[in-house]
């Protein structure tokens, strides 16, 4: 897979053992796993997985050689798509912190992009992706996250996201 999960916004020590918190993408109800970037049920997906640290969320994950735009960078489809699976699993992650919840406690809440704004600030090397969000608004259903999209240290991208939780009942088969 082509996915690395992050334990905490630092490195353990070597043999350390680390209580890492679940993925948000972990806990979304099966009926609304299947996204291409985020869904843990798409087997040729991306699988990322994002994790609270802190006040703010992390993804890291590593491009293939076939997310090539031009010979060692990393296509813009590719930067948009993960900058905006990171916000909505952002954004479930603010929700239920939001609401007094834990990560892991409950199925997440399931968010969708009504928009989308994507900065590339410098080319993307085919290098590990590191995702940091942050939670700039939440009202009601809607939160709006910020992304800033690294490689080793140097930040090529940013994202502005407007996200909206799905009502449940959209996904009940008996609705």
């Amino acid at each position: 897979m082509s996915h690395i999960e992050v334990a905490s916004p630092s490195r353990p020590a070597p043999g350390q053992r680390v209580e890492m918190a679940p993925a948000i993408q972990d806990t979304y109800p099966e009926d609304v796993a299947h996204c291409y970037g985020c869904g843990r049920l798409n087997d040729v997906g991306h699988q990322i997985k994002t994790r609270l640290a802190g006040d703010e969320t992390i993804t890291e994950f590593t491009p293939e050689t076939y997310h090539t735009a031009i010979p060692g960078f990393a296509y813009g489809g590719l930067v948009a798509s993960i900058i905006d699976c990171h916000s909505t699993g952002s954004a479930a992650i603010f929700q239920m912190q939001h609401a007094g919840k834990t990560v892991g406690s409950e199925l997440s809440p399931r968010f969708v992009t009504v928009h989308l704004e994507v900065d590339y600030l410098l080319p993307t090397p085919l290098s590990e992706f590191r995702l940091v969000g942050r939670l700039v608004e939440i009202k009601g259903r809607k939160v709006v996250v910020e992304t800033e999209l690294s490689v080793n240290g140097t930040v090529t991208a940013t994202g502005s996201a407007v996200l909206v939780e799905i009502p449940e009942h959209l996904f009940d088969p008996k609705a």
